[in-house]
């Protein structure tokens, strides 16, 4: 888990083009949006189309999309989940 964890927050900044932000200084608490690390609804969507394309997974609506995309460490733990039922290696 925590190698998906570290690989996301990876993904995150190359994804959003974060340039001021070391992948390895984000909390696998922090919030993504708000106080955390600042993301935006423009965000919201490059980051679910790069779930998607990555990672195999959906989020296809506003719910499920806030309480997964809350911080790393609860996206990391709906893709574990995600791949688990789905019979993908995780």
């Amino acid at each position: 888990m925590d190698e998906l964890r570290a690989e996301l927050k990876r993904r995150i900044v190359e994804t959003l083009d974060l340039r001021d932000v070391d992948p390895d200084s984000i909390p696998d608490d922090a919030p993504l949006f708000g106080e955390g690390l600042g993301l935006d609804s423009i965000d919201v969507l490059e980051l679910v189309v790069m779930l998607e394309k990555d990672y195999g997974i959906r989020i296809d609506n506003k719910e499920l999309g806030r309480r997964v995309m809350t911080s790393v460490a609860s996206l990391a733990d709906y893709i574990a989940e995600n791949r688990r039922s789905s019979g993908a290696p995780g």
